[in-house]
């Protein structure tokens, strides 16, 4: 597919403020708007979306800052947005729940995950549970079973120095919690419990690569991003490290890591793993995504089919291209202790001249839902200021785009800068942080700049 970006810019100078403010139209590639919410002009992390008694409902995790909630009329700090995507064109905005006060990343609720209490073993079958993070500090449960009336169950932990991109099993209720823990050399690292029964958390233990562990010594492996594990029936987890540098993606064996010696040594921590890809200094591992089991046409007679690859995708960190490209990585792990790169996947800088629009370009997070009209198909990666692509990946060794949307920015939509002579140079530009498909092939991406929720159609 001829990938063309449709865009125009109006370059307005705001007299006094030293802003160079580029307005961009949305442009699109086979992919429609459907609907869109403005998050009440909060910068947005983690969308996801799951059934709630007949209705769907997107979960929304916010960076740091404060905003007006137009339900109650107060100023509140950002935190988890509640939305009714039942009708995606009329999107219809819920409830809100205050984060930590901060901003950025040192506030705010960024990651949700949700379980039915009916999926897991020990919950209430009539409930519907959230876990989130509570800025930087802890790991908080709600139930959420009506969701206009959100009500604080449990806090999991708290007293932490740091959080992130958490899994939750619903069919198992282990959790693995990215925490900062005080006597760990990290800043993240995984905490692991038991949220069978979210109203009474069970610790299991914690884990990370050997010498980020208290006692350690010498150079302090890169932290960790965040984990996607298959659940018992997969016995796999695969957690990504680093972000946009010193990468990291390791393949863990679940039993032995849920089973094993708990005590942080470097034997028990080294004992679960199967596997481990390495990134250069260049690039991160930001989201390992595992699309296993692929039958392909070319390899059908070959011994070792099928296979099976993890996707990881780096985070781009800094505005206007002033470090090294992130990018989608396909690496082909049917040999688990051995890991292969065999492809990847860059969206080009031109046409749509995106080191100068503004903000950061470059990969940033996939879809981790893969529903079946889309699983060993296509996957969804959001590319901050050059939106969400839409990439084919039925032969990973030559992955495509068949897709994209970038959205609108609007008056919402907050500048991103970099410095210049004399100061900074900025610019109003969007940036499409994650992105999650539903079950019935909807895709949602929400906005870092402030821009809001775009409910989204690929044409297929």
């Amino acid at each position: 597919m001829k990938n063309t970006i449709r865009c125009a810019a109006i370059a307005i100078l705001l007299l006094g403020a030293g802003i160079a403010r580029a307005e961009h139209p949305a442009s699109a590639s086979n992919m429609t708007l459907l609907g869109h919410q403005d998050l009440q002009g909060r910068s947005a992390y983690q969308p996801l979306v799951r059934e709630n008694k007949g209705r769907w409902i997107a979960y929304v995790g916010h960076h740091g800052g404060k905003a007006a909630n137009g339900l109650t009329g107060k100023i509140e700090d950002s935190g988890t947005s509640i939305v009714d995507v039942t009708d995606p064109r009329r999107p219809r905005y819920l409830a809100h729940i205050p984060g930590e006060p901060g901003q950025g990343e040192t506030g705010g609720a960024q990651m949700v995950r949700v379980c039915n209490g009916s999926e897991l073993p020990k919950g209430d079958p009539n409930k519907v549970y959230l876990l989130r993070t509570f800025g930087n500090l802890a790991h908080e449960v709600w139930d959420v079973t009506t969701p206009e009336k959100p009500s604080r169950i449990a806090v999991v932990v708290d007293k932490l120095k740091g959080t992130h991109k958490n899994w939750w099993e619903c069919d198992s209720g282990i959790a693995y919690l990215v925490s900062g823990l005080p006597d760990w050399r990290t800043r993240r690292m995984t905490q692991i419990f038991d949220l069978s029964d979210p109203a009474q958390p069970k610790f299991i233990r914690n884990f990370g690569l050997p010498g980020q562990e208290p006692g350690s010594t010498g150079p302090v492996p890169t932290e960790l991003h965040g984990p996607i594990s298959t659940g018992p029936k997969g016995n796999r987890v695969y957690f990504g490290y680093g972000t946009n540098k010193s990468g990291v993606m390791q393949i863990v064996d679940r039993q032995k890591l849920l089973a094993g010696p708990y005590e942080p040594t470097p034997a028990n921590l080294r004992a679960p793993e199967v596997g481990r890809f390495t990134l250069s200094s260049m690039n991160g591992a930001h989201t390992a995504l595992p699309v296993l089991g692929m039958e392909l046409p070319e390899f059908a007679k070959d011994k070792g089919a099928p296979r099976d690859f993890v996707f990881v995708v780096d985070e781009s960190l800094a505005n206007e291209c002033t470090e090294p490209r992130q990018h989608v990585f396909v690496v082909d792990v049917t040999e688990e202790k051995t890991p292969v790169g065999v492809a990847t996947f860059n969206v080009p800088e031109k046409p749509g001249d995106f080191c100068s629009r503004g903000g950061r370009f470059g990969s940033h997070s996939s879809n981790e839902n893969q529903p079946p009209m889309y699983a060993r198909r296509i996957i969804f990666v959001a590319w901050f200021n050059a939106g969400v692509r839409a990439i084919n990946i039925s032969d990973p060794f030559h992955p495509r785009e068949v897709g994209y949307y970038i959205p609108a920015t609007t008056d919402k939509t907050d500048k991103r800068c970099v410095k210049a002579a004399g100061g900074e140079a900025c610019k109003i530009a969007i940036q499409t942080n994650n992105v999650d498909v539903d079950d019935r092939g909807y895709i949602y991406i929400v906005d870092r700049a402030n821009t809001g929720m775009h409910i989204l159609e690929l044409n297929r």
